[in-house]
């Protein structure tokens, strides 16, 4: 069974307001350059909605989609810059600790190979806990072990 972790809201929220200031300033310059060069209101307003639209279907593909996947065969991360190994098979990861990483708390699993990928816990919506958990399950499976208790 395939689990999904997604963006944790704060992270969105602040995404979406550093797009929106971005979207603020370019129809500002839009408008001055309207102005100065005289380009028509239709075509500046046409740029201005297919920017916000922009904007809106980012939000929208970024809050639907899964940061974190878990499913029997391995893990894939999406969205998160300097992760290392963005997708492995469960029987590559050697081990899985939580750890402190640049004063933030992360997942770190640990490939066979020395390769490593990290998750910092707060992109991840949810219980760092329940990820935890559910990662130990998956991992668990993926190399054939079953809980006695």
């Amino acid at each position: 069974m395939a689990s999904e972790y997604r963006l944790s809201g704060p992270l969105l929220a602040r995404l979406l307001g550093f797009f929106l200031a971005g979207l603020g300033l370019a129809v500002l310059a839009l408008a001055v350059a309207g102005g100065v060069l005289g380009l028509p209101a239709v075509i500046t307003g046409g740029v201005v909605l297919a920017a916000v639209a922009i904007v809106v279907a980012g939000f929208l593909l970024t809050r639907r989609s899964a940061v974190v996947r878990l499913d029997e065969d391995g893990y894939h991360v999406r969205l998160v810059r300097g992760a290392g190994v963005k997708s492995a098979r469960w029987r590559e990861v050697e081990d899985v600790v939580a750890t402190e990483v640049a004063n933030e708390w992360c997942l770190v699993l640990r490939l066979r190979d020395g390769r490593t990928t990290v998750v910092p816990m707060r992109v991840l919506a949810g219980s760092p806990d329940a990820l935890l958990k559910d990662l130990q399950s998956h991992l668990d499976r993926g190399h054939g072990y079953r809980r006695i208790m």
